[in-house]
C-alpha cells in the first residue's frame, strides 16, 4: 500500500465522502487527513463526527470555489480525492448554475490549487451518468461522454477540465465513474432513502413516469473500497468504472420497499410526470478495477433492512419529511 504523509477528501461530509473518508481514516493510520466540506443540505456533522476523534484527522469547512481556502488544503498534500458534487439531477433542472458552478468551477479551483503545490495523485470521482443513457449492453471507460442533463454536464465539464490539466501540465489524475450508490447516510433525495422515509412517515411513493426506467445499484462501502483499490493499484491518466449488474427499475424498487415494509404497492405507489429528461438506463462495464483486485460484496436486498433501521433511527437528521407527513406543517 503506498505511503501517504497527508490526504485530502473533499465532501467528506456528505453521503459517499464520509464512507471513503472512513475507509481511508482506517487503511492509512500513518497519514494527517483532511476532511474538506462546505456542509451543505446533503451533509451532516454526524457522518464525521466519529473520525475526528482521531488526531490525525482534521476538518476543513470551506467552499470549493474559494481558491485561498484550497490552497490551505492541499498544502502539503500528496493525495486529493475530489468526491464534492451537487449530485442530483433533480435539483439540476431548477438551479443548473449552481451545478456548473459548484462542479466545474469548484473542480478547477482545487485541481489549480493542487497543480500548484504539486500533489502527486489526484482521483476524481465522477459518474457513469457521463456516458449518457445505455439502451442495451454496457459500455466501458474509452466510452464517448454523451451527458444528457445539466448535473451530468457539469460532471462531464468537470472532467474536461481534468483532461486539459493532464495532457497541459503533466498532472497525475485518475478518473473514477460509478452506478447509483446506495446506503446508509444517504440524503433522502435518492430513489432508496425517499421510499424508505416516505413509508416510515405514511406516505406513497411517487415514480416518476412509467416507473421502467432502470438504475444499477453499488453499495457504497463496494465503492469506498474500490476507491481504495484504485488509489493503491490504479494507473494514473486512467479512468476506472466501479459498477454493479444489480439492475432494477424503479417500479421494482418500490416493490422491494413495499414488501419489506408489509404494504400492497398497489395501494402505496402513485406514478407523477416524468423528469424534463429522464435517462432510461445507465449500463457500464467494470472489468479495469476488477483486473487490480476488487469485487463488489455488498447486494441491495441485503443491505435494504439495515438501511430501514438506520432511517427509522435518525429520522430527526430529516425533518422536511415530518413536514410533508403533516400536509407542510
Amino acid at each position: 500500500m503506498p505511503a501517504f504523509k497527508k490526504i485530502v477528501v473533499t465532501g467528506a461530509a456528505g453521503f459517499v465522502g464520509s464512507h471513503v473518508a472512513e475507509t481511508i481514516v482506517e487503511m492509512y493510520p500513518d497519514s494527517q487527513i483532511v476532511l474538506f466540506d462546505k456542509m451543505t443540505y446533503a451533509s451532516h456533522s454526524d457522518n464525521v463526527i466519529h473520525l475526528l476523534r482521531d488526531k490525525r484527522v482534521e476538518f476543513q469547512l470551506a467552499d470549493l470555489c474559494d481558491p485561498d481556502s484550497c490552497i490551505k488544503a492541499v498544502n502539503g498534500a500528496d493525495l486529493v480525492v475530489h468526491l464534492a458534487a451537487e449530485s442530483h439531477v433533480d435539483n439540476s433542472f431548477g438551479n443548473s448554475l449552481l451545478f456548473t458552478r459548484s462542479n466545474v468551477l469548484g473542480t478547477h479551483t482545487l485541481a489549480e490549487a493542487a497543480r500548484s503545490h504539486n500533489v502527486g495523485l489526484f482521483v476524481h470521482v465522477s459518474t457513469d451518468e457521463v456516458y449518457g443513457q445505455i439502451l442495451e449492453g454496457d459500455v466501458d471507460e474509452t466510452a464517448k461522454l454523451n451527458p444528457t442533463n445539466p448535473y451530468s454536464a457539469s460532471k462531464a465539464a468537470a472532467e474536461m477540465v481534468l483532461n486539459g490539466y493532464q495532457k497541459s501540465y503533466g498532472m497525475p489524475i485518475i478518473m473514477v465513474r460509478a452506478n447509483n450508490i446506495f446506503g446508509i447516510r444517504q440524503f433522502p433525495e435518492k430513489i432508496l432513502p425517499t421510499f424508505i422515509m416516505r413509508m416510515l412517515h405514511g406516505m406513497k411513493l411517487q415514480i416518476h413516469g412509467s416507473g421502467k426506467n432502470c438504475r444499477r445499484y453499488l453499495a457504497a462501502t463496494d465503492f469506498a473500497a474500490g476507491v481504495l483499490k484504485i488509489i493503491e493499484k490504479g494507473t494514473i491518466g486512467e479512468a476506472y468504472n466501479i459498477g454493479s449488474d444489480e439492475e432494477f427499475t424503479n417500479s421494482e424498487v418500490a416493490n422491494m420497499i413495499c414488501g419489506l415494509f408489509d404494504r400492497d404497492p398497489g395501494e402505496w405507489v402513485t406514478y407523477v410526470d416524468d423528469r424534463p429528461f429522464n435517462d432510461f438506463r445507465y449500463a457500464i462495464s467494470y472489468d479495469k478495477v476488477k483486473a487490480l483486485g476488487w469485487a463488489r460484496k455488498v447486494n441491495v436486498a441485503d443491505r435494504l433492512p439495515q438501511m430501514i433501521t438506520w432511517y427509522s433511527e435518525n429520522q430527526d437528521r430529516y425533518p422536511h419529511f415530518t413536514r410533508l407527513a403533516n400536509g407542510g406543517r
